[in-house]
């Protein structure tokens, strides 16, 4: 699934090709995407300037005089720069065209999302809650120390809640309690301001190495430009079942957390 550094790597990628530039049609192919995509935009869009293109956790948003499009990639989505006259595969579902080219976005499962709000864009239900954004100066291990007390869920599930912070998915989240050295099954409110601090500065480090290596690739994801991400490489838990842990040796677990699966070393986290 598509997180913060897939998301980003994508917007810095597409960002150069549309910004400041028209909108000169709308191709909806299959509007059923996790909620009908409005079908309104093929006419209110065209002739529009794109004027801003941000993300807000997993959210891509597209800022217009009149309104913002919300894009989520949903579990499989990619969203790719083409030439218009690209014939279009079995699921490309949406093209946002800019003269010779468009914006294309594929997603096989259909758990994406194109929307349409006309008010401001941190308004929407789905942006509003959100948590801070991680590589914000908002984001500290002072806040999540305060956020979890009196709680007794996992850190791990604690972490992903994007209404903690935003973006830190479950590849990121294994990897980086792997790197502060906390046990993903620890109860949140038990740990102390200190850990906190350590597990703040590790997810910040994790997820700015991943955007700079243009996010992973374990399935479906592939950057704007259609290349995989590259981080996968760099895994030191994730995905390693049985493997023998970078730092000691011992034999990494798997553990359904949260209906997620979690990678850890008993040894080194705690």
């Amino acid at each position: 699934m598509p997180e913060l550094p897939e998301v980003e790597t994508t917007r810095r990628g597409i960002a150069p090709h549309v910004l400041g530039n028209a909108v000169s049609k709308v191709i909806i192919r299959q509007p059923r995407l996790r909620w009908p995509i409005p079908t309104q935009i093929t006419r209110s869009l065209p002739g529009h300037k794109l004027l801003s293109l941000n993300r807000r956790g997993k959210y891509l948003l597209f800022g217009f005089a009149h309104g913002s499009l919300i894009l989520h990639l949903g579990m499989s989505g990619s969203l790719r720069v083409l030439p218009t006259d690209t014939p279009a595969r079995k699921h490309d579902h949406f093209d946002l065209v800019f003269g010779p080219q468009c914006l294309r976005l594929r997603d096989p499962r259909r758990f994406g999302a194109v929307l349409w709000t006309s008010e401001p864009v941190e308004q929407h239900p789905l942006i509003a809650s959100l948590g801070p954004e991680p590589l914000s100066e908002n984001f500290t291990g002072e806040y999540l120390f305060k956020r979890s007390r009196r709680r007794r869920i996992a850190v791990k599930q604690f972490i992903m809640d994007g209404k903690t912070v935003v973006g830190v998915g479950n590849i990121y989240a294994s990897e980086a309690l792997f790197q502060a050295g906390i046990l993903p099954t620890r109860p949140c409110g038990g740990i102390s301001a200190a850990r906190y601090a350590r597990l703040a500065s590790t997810i910040r480090e994790i997820l700015a190495s991943a955007i700079e290596s243009g996010g992973t690739t374990l399935q479906d994801f592939l950057q704007a430009n259609g290349n995989p991400g590259y981080f996968a490489q760099e895994l030191q838990v994730y995905g390693r079942n049985g493997e023998s842990c970078p730092s000691c040796g011992s034999a990494i677990r798997r553990q359904i957390i949260a209906q997620r699966a979690s990678y850890y070393c008993t040894r080194c986290q705690r």
